[in-house]
């Protein structure tokens, strides 16, 4: 299948975590389905298939896939630094390219301890490593260590529970604090549509990725934190499209090297928002998603 050229903020911006809430995939679904997604017209939008450490002994039951590809793997470590270098030693005796960790920062952890134990785990320099700064005391510490190393960003922007999702101060506070520090940072969680919404079933205020993107452009330009949490409360998707479609190639750069992806339990989802948003080309659907 021909693959279509996207547009330079939407290449890589979707991580395939398919079998994490509230999609909760099987993993025997989830594989076959994220080598559909990279073989797809919109392959340019899909990243690495994301799996926690407990799903990689199953994993090894279904690799190599049909064709042989080497799946593209990110792996979270819920468990903290300490278990990183049994989770390298798993992964390598498996045919995937692992392309990135996830790692949570268990209290109490500190900054310093943090680094020292992932400076110490054998990481390959290929290998992204996103810590998990968590939402507590220890957020300014550990934002503060990460630019003089190798290490980025994660920050949780949601969940199956209210509470676990960031409302507008907070997370502008988290993307001007990483951006001003020069630390890229990726986004897991809660990132369900395009555009900042109120989910029908639960009630919960949900931040949209699109938002997001726009909020770390105007961080990049020196926006205050009132402008980023303007940003992100905006639920104008027309309004917010064509902010997107106005971002001129060195802003699209900028801001992606930034904001480097996000996790969504869904691929197709994404997709069609930003098709419907007149971002991306109809083309870059399935055939049978396409209008006649």
């Amino acid at each position: 299948m021909t693959t279509v050229s996207l547009p330079a903020f939407a290449k890589g911006l979707c991580d395939d975590a398919a079998i994490f809430p509230p999609g909760l995939a099987p993993l025997a679904e989830a594989v076959p389905a994220h080598v559909r997604h990279v073989n797809a017209p919109y392959a340019e939008l899909v990243g690495p298939l994301v799996v926690s450490t407990a799903a990689l002994e199953e994993l090894a039951g279904l690799v190599p896939v049909d064709g042989g590809d080497r799946l593209d793997l990110t792996v979270t470590v819920p468990d903290g630094p300490s278990a990183v270098p049994d989770v390298l030693a798993t992964v390598a005796a498996l045919p995937v390219e692992l392309r990135a960790l996830e790692v949570a920062v268990p209290t109490p952890t500190t900054a310093t301890a943090l680094v020292e134990a992932l400076d110490a785990a054998g990481i390959d320099d290929a290998v992204e490593v996103f810590v998990e700064v968590p939402r507590d005391e220890r957020r300014p510490e550990i934002i503060a260590v990460l630019p003089s190393t190798r290490y980025k960003a994660k920050f949780r922007t949601g969940g199956i529970k209210a509470e676990l999702y960031p409302d507008e101060a907070e997370l502008a506070a988290a993307v001007k604090a990483v951006v001003d520090a020069r630390v890229p940072y990726k986004a897991t969680a809660g990132l369900h549509h395009a555009i900042r919404n109120t989910d029908p079933n639960t009630g919960f205020e949900q931040h949209g990725f699109l938002n997001l993107l726009l909020a770390t452009d105007a961080a990049l330009r020196g926006a205050e934190e009132a402008e980023l949490i303007r940003l992100l409360a905006d639920r104008d998707g027309a309004a917010v499209a064509e902010r997107i479609a106005a971002l001129d190639a060195d802003r699209v750069a900028a801001a992606r090297a930034a904001f480097r992806s996000f996790g969504t339990c869904s691929i197709n989802d994404p997709l069609t928002e930003m098709v419907e948003l007149g971002l991306l080309p109809e083309s870059s659907l399935p055939t049978y998603e396409r209008t006649v």
